[in-house]
């Protein structure tokens, strides 16, 4: 368990590669009862490697539960019998629902759906998403529409969050919340 028992939502936010996940999952390693929540689906073969050695980085102790599309109703099943949930990621939920065709007003629907489960949830939660909004102009208005709904997205869930972290090349920046050590220990 955590030094204080008191239920906490993380936002750890970056860009590709920027350290996001491997600094959630050190954060998760001091409870003891987590349950790794993973959207990525093995579409193709890079995907499946990716999967494969984010797997091998975490302990085998660790629960992990699927969740391409039903993100609310595995926070509200799994959060019960867990003291942590690490959702990894924010980023590729969104391009799920996204893939679904429902529209925006859908995908909107869905997301404050994961808000409701985030603030009911009786476990701590760590949620990783890549922060889009520093890049380039997407060219295509499909690119521009999901830049967009992930911002919508992580700003919504940096609103309900205690703590928020920017990784910045393997460094975290604390944004909100976090005022002590800023590093966990290894």
């Amino acid at each position: 368990m955590p030094p204080t028992s008191t239920r906490t939502v993380t936002l750890v936010l970056g860009g590709a590669r920027s350290g996001k996940s491997r600094y959630a999952q050190r954060l998760a390693s001091t409870y003891r009862k987590v349950v790794f929540v993973a959207t990525a689906q093995p579409g193709d073969s890079e995907m499946r490697r990716k999967i494969a050695a984010h797997r091998r980085q975490r302990p085998a102790s660790w629960k992990t539960v699927e969740a391409p599309n039903n993100l609310d109703r595995i926070i509200r099943e799994e959060s019960p019998g867990a003291d942590v949930l690490v959702i990894d990621c924010l980023t590729l939920y969104l391009a799920h629902l996204m893939g679904d065709d429902g529209g925006r007003r859908a995908v909107r629907l869905r997301i404050r759906q994961v808000c409701k489960a985030i603030q009911t949830s009786r476990a701590s939660i760590i949620l990783v998403s890549n922060e889009v909004g520093s890049g380039i102009v997407p060219a295509f208005r499909s690119g521009r529409d999901y830049r967009d709904l992930l911002g919508e997205l992580n700003q919504k869930i940096a609103g309900l969050a205690d703590r928020v972290v920017l990784m910045v090349a393997g460094l975290p920046i604390n944004c909100k919340g976090g005022a002590g050590e800023s590093r966990p220990r290894a």
